[in-house]
């Protein structure tokens, strides 16, 4: 048996030899479908190290606490979010007195979502900046605010409103060009500030890594340089193992001080990293779900394909299988041929995808720096699921090749 099968595979190859466009359009579709099976795998897989990176980066024993209600993807915020009372520097303070598993709160400050910003040097200017106004803790519990150059703001820069600022890594050099920043001055929204340090920029993400367009100035200096900006937000620091309890505590104190009713809904919220994870893994879901319809349909369209050409097949080579069954094959002889050659075909395909997909993989890590690539399990998905399309649709033709009568399959012209 493995003999035969041995034969019956030789023959497959030399089948598709000898049609080689016939074949490469018949797999068109399996190489699609598998494809996008393929590279969403690894598009998956990339963007959960870009968010197990993110964690690391912004604390896993970490709260952001905003007045807006997190999750939302693009445009302005509703009505009833932009009517809700900001959230204020007493507050902090509170949780700090009244939560007993908070361990560090940093506030920062910043203009409202429709305000832009720009800083500018006669060499160069930044605009679309994430301008904060920052306490001198804001290093200690954002992971991702290590100091590159200088020094970071101070208790005292905060106290005396001392009008300094620290610049992103990326937005340091187009300001400077000529080289170190520390110690000269730039121009924010037509306020002079000194430099007094860089931020490095964060490391991971999907080419987020890459652009860092930070620019901190003290908290107090914020407030008094902008007056009418009044958008706070917290980051909060849980005492070890006591996340889930420092978010309750949390949002109790917090629904105290708003004066939210018992049964009314928060007007405010408190995210963590284990949440944005969830909410990762809910739009993955949601992408998994369209994969599989856009796979199918592609592999739909394959296993047509494969199907109708094997037929093709059957009918051209009606001779060869009439002289096969007077030399003594049998039925299931013929069948296992057309089987294999159909396997083959649609094997053929998924490596073809798996070859494909990982070079364009490998492109985007070089070009963007992410870690994504081709999980194990979907390449040997894709291969078995390429290798079954064969299996499916190839039943129907080598069958119909395995039921035809050598005498009349000889006499056929």
């Amino acid at each position: 048996m493995p003999q035969a099968n041995g034969e019956n595979l030789r023959q497959a190859m030399d089948a598709l030899r000898t049609h080689k466009l016939r074949s490469a359009l018949t797999i068109f579709g399996v190489v699609l479908g598998v494809s996008v099976i393929m590279l969403v795998a690894a598009l998956i897989t990339g963007f959960d190290a870009q968010i197990q990176e993110n964690v690391k980066q912004f604390g896993a024993d970490t709260a952001f606490v905003t007045k807006w209600d997190q999750g939302r993807h693009g445009g302005p915020p509703p009505l009833e979010e932009r009517q809700r009372k900001p959230l204020t520097l007493e507050d902090a303070l509170a949780l700090e007195e009244r939560c007993p598993a908070v361990k560090n709160v940093t506030v920062f400050i910043t203009s409202d979502w429709d305000v832009a910003h720009s800083v500018r040097t006669k060499s160069g200017e930044v605009t679309a900046i994430d301008f904060r106004g920052v306490q001198a803790n804001f290093g200690l519990v954002y992971a991702n605010a290590a100091t590159l150059a200088g020094r970071f703001i101070s208790e005292g820069d905060d106290l005396h409103k001392e009008k300094v600022v620290m610049l992103g890594e990326n937005v340091a050099p187009v300001l400077f060009p000529e080289g170190n920043p520390i110690g000269k001055d730039v121009m924010i929204d037509g306020s002079s500030f000194q430099v007094i340090g860089v931020v490095e920029k964060p490391k991971g993400g999907f080419g987020m890594g890459d652009e860092d367009r930070r620019v901190l100035i003290p908290f107090s200096t914020f407030r008094k340089t902008f007056p009418s900006a009044n958008e706070i937000n917290f980051r909060v620091q849980a005492q070890p193992y006591m996340l889930n309890q420092m978010v309750d505590q949390i949002t109790e104190a917090l629904r105290r001080r708003r004066n939210v009713p018992y049964d009314g809904k928060d007007n405010f919220s408190v995210a963590t990293a284990e949440e944005q994870i969830k909410e990762f893994h809910n739009i993955v879901g949601k992408v998994a779900i369209a994969t599989v319809v856009l796979s199918a349909i592609g592999l739909l369209i394959g296993g047509v394909g494969v199907m109708n050409i094997m037929l093709v097949s059957v009918t051209e080579r009606t001779r060869e299988i009439g002289v096969r069954k007077a030399i003594g094959a049998k039925s299931k002889d013929i069948t296992w041929q057309f089987l294999l050659e159909a396997m083959t075909l649609t094997g053929l395909g998924g490596l073809i995808a798996l070859v494909l997909v990982n070079g364009l993989v490998l492109l985007v890590r070089l070009a963007l720096k992410w870690p994504g690539s081709v999980p194990v399990w979907a390449a040997v998905l894709g291969i078995v699921v390429s290798v079954s399309i064969g299996l499916i649709f190839g039943v129907w033709p080598a069958m119909k090749a395995a039921k035809l009568d050598p005498v009349e399959a000889l006499r056929y012209e």
